[in-house]
């Protein structure tokens, strides 16, 4: 039997990443079109469940247009089962409220709920600040059988919280695959000497803390054994880059230090560029004049300065000018060092060819 595990699709998110308008809107689609490109996959490879385990939505308010995409894709395809179990983003009606659900989508609630597919039994519970600490208990499995359990939260080992999952309270139960949602980075573990617990991760990175690939995870068991493999399916990759720019002598140094860093990505991502290293006070990076010269090469680039000022007490001691006096006088301060460096960054760009 072939299945797909995979969460956190936020689908209708408003896009984390600084988009502008137009790229925002086209992201929301794309997130749209990888979501049904990964079921039509799971047709094609003879998928026959699909494991949506929270976080299916972003928020309360729902288009027309992301829960039609999801419907239609559930009934496109009546021979897959999807298992729906609700995230933390998750409106509790949004599906429920609909007159006709799809024959194929199966749901979860507060309490264990064990669906039975060609042997295999798929259990889910949505968490919630009553249940949290009573559901470990509450699980029962036929251990001569395949269990994937599905839980949408934050796994660790003592738990903790409303969404707080206790590893070591499921270890010993008969699970095999613990399939997961909340975390949006792909991650598996051993849970015990039987089983797994398995993060998919998200379908797309939304901001810059979702960097990397994204996916979800196809699972094939055979003969009572689960394999895992993470398929990478995402329309665009988040990129976040850093370049040292020390021993950078000339503005051009620092763009060709910034091309060569960025040289491996391709041009449909985006990417976010952090310069950092120590520059002496005249090479400040010009970041408007980089991202304009940079960003034509990417879907989406922006540009950071992390940058911090070298500044040689010797160098001033005895320069007569202003920008020599302002340095002294920073220097010679009582502020701490963050605040010198921040001062001296504003000032001497302001007294920039002021000598």
């Amino acid at each position: 039997m072939k299945l797909i595990h995979c969460a956190d699709l936020h689908l209708d998110s408003r896009m984390e990443s600084g988009l502008p308008p137009e790229k925002a809107r086209e992201r929301r689609m794309e997130l749209l079109h990888t979501f049904t490109k990964m079921v039509d996959m799971a047709a094609e490879d003879g998928v026959e469940a699909i494991l949506l385990c929270g976080d299916l939505f972003d928020a309360g308010k729902v288009s027309v247009r992301a829960r039609n995409c999801v419907l239609n894709a559930m009934r496109k395809y009546p021979q897959i089962y999807f298992y729906y179990l609700k995230g933390n983003h998750d409106r509790e009606d949004l599906l429920t409220g609909e007159n006709e659900l799809p024959e194929n989508l199966r749901m979860f609630g507060n309490s264990w709920k064990t669906y039975e597919q060609d042997g295999i039994c798929i259990t889910g519970a949505e968490l919630s600040e009553e249940n949290v600490g009573l559901l470990p208990q509450a699980l029962e499995l036929d251990a001569e059988k395949v269990n994937l359990v599905l839980l949408h939260g934050m796994a660790s080992e003592y738990g903790g919280g409303a969404d707080g999952i206790a590893l070591r309270d499921f270890r010993d139960k008969g699970i095999d695959y613990l399939a997961l949602g909340h975390i949006h980075s792909y991650q598996q573990e051993q849970l015990d000497d039987r089983g797994i617990w398995c993060y998919s991760g998200c379908l797309e990175g939304r901001g810059f803390d979702e960097c990397g690939p994204k996916g979800y995870v196809k699972l094939e068991i055979e003969d009572g054994h689960v394999q895992s493999e993470f398929v990478p399916c995402a329309c665009r990759t988040l990129h976040e880059v850093e370049t040292d720019l020390t021993d950078c002598q000339t503005e051009q140094e620092m763009f060709a230090a910034a091309e060569q860093a960025l040289a491996k990505i391709p041009e449909k991502d985006l990417v976010k560029l952090v310069l950092t290293g120590e520059l002496l006070p005249e090479l400040t990076p010009d970041v408007d004049w980089m991202e304009t010269k940079l960003k034509e090469a990417y879907y989406f680039l922006k540009v950071k300065d992390q940058t911090r000022l070298l500044i040689r007490p010797e160098d001033y001691q005895y320069d007569v000018s202003l920008k020599g006096e302002f340095v002294r006088q920073v220097m010679a301060s009582e502020l701490s060092e963050e605040e010198k460096e921040e001062i001296l960054r504003l000032g001497l760009r302001a007294l920039n060819g002021e000598e």
